[in-house]
């Protein structure tokens, strides 16, 4: 099949004629490149990219795939897997078995989301990709018996009694408490975008500080305690693989051009338009 385009340059015209797919130049001598933009509005581009739309970004985002749902699609199948396991569905009990979420299916899916939309310059992204990327890795290390952190804690060696020791369970404690802090801090920025992804962080940051206050039961060996908190945190992280999966679709169908529009609840109209240069921002403080 064959198509031909003329295009008038500055000193005739010159004929492109494809072949098969393939452009080939028939006459004419300069030739004039055009390049075509592809324009999207403010809420369409943080729905797809789950990040205010600012200059420059969008030329950067629309010469590759979007990288977004590939770091999702990593998370979410960990998050879906760890919260069942926590609230003991079908009697699961212990996460070495699962150890691949913590060290595959997230981290490396999420490594290769964070880096090709550091690539793109999506910044708000990226960062996501690259915090959850680092948790499922630090916290997977604590699944894998073989490092045999829990018999630094016991004095005879006994890695069942580290398990269950003051000290050790108190230190996960607060590192949970710590990453509740750091979740909630990109919880704030989330309320820009839309209500599912604020959602995601609200109940993600929620979700660590209950956590981590079943691990200061287990430190105080209120075991029953510790395990009603286990399950609570399982709930609300299922809560988090839920919206995260729907916000998967959703940028999946958007990516895919259906027709269908799936609401996520924006807020971007609340919020002053981004879209702008910093010396424009500048210039507008001055005026």
């Amino acid at each position: 099949m064959a198509t031909t385009t003329e295009t008038a340059g500055p000193t005739g015209t010159t004929t492109i004629r494809e072949v098969n797919g393939n452009d080939r130049i028939e006459k004419g001598t300069p030739l004039t490149h055009t390049t075509t933009n592809i324009s999207l509005s403010p809420e369409l581009f943080e729905k797809l990219y789950l990040a205010p739309k600012v200059p420059h970004a969008v030329d950067h985002a629309n010469r590759y795939a979007n990288a977004t749902p590939l770091g999702f699609l990593g998370f979410v199948i960990s998050t879906f897997t760890f919260s069942m396991v926590l609230m003991g569905w079908g009697g699961a009990s212990g996460l070495p078995a699962v150890a691949g979420i913590f060290f595959f299916t997230g981290p490396v899916l999420l490594l290769l989301s964070t880096i090709f939309l550091w690539i793109q310059a999506q910044f708000f992204p990226m960062m996501v990709c690259g915090l959850f990327c680092v948790f499922w890795l630090s916290f997977g290390l604590l699944q894998l018996p073989t490092l045999g952190l829990a018999t630094a804690y016991s004095a005879t060696g006994n890695a069942a009694e580290g398990a269950i020791s003051k000290e050790m369970n108190a230190v996960i404690a607060l590192y949970l408490l710590v990453w509740g802090f750091a979740l909630g801090t990109f919880w704030l920025f989330t309320i820009r975008i839309n209500a599912v992804f604020a959602g995601i962080f609200g109940f993600v940051t929620i979700g660590a500080w209950v956590l981590s206050g079943a691990y200061w039961k287990l430190s105080q060996h209120k075991f029953d305690d510790a395990l009603k908190l286990q399950k609570a945190g399982g709930a609300l992280l299922f809560v988090v693989a839920m919206l995260g999966w729907y916000m998967t679709i959703v940028i999946m169908a958007a990516e895919m051009r259906w027709t269908v529009n799936l609401p996520v609840g924006d807020l971007s109209h609340y919020w002053k338009g981004t879209d702008i240069e910093f010396a424009a921002m500048e210039n507008e403080k001055k005026d």
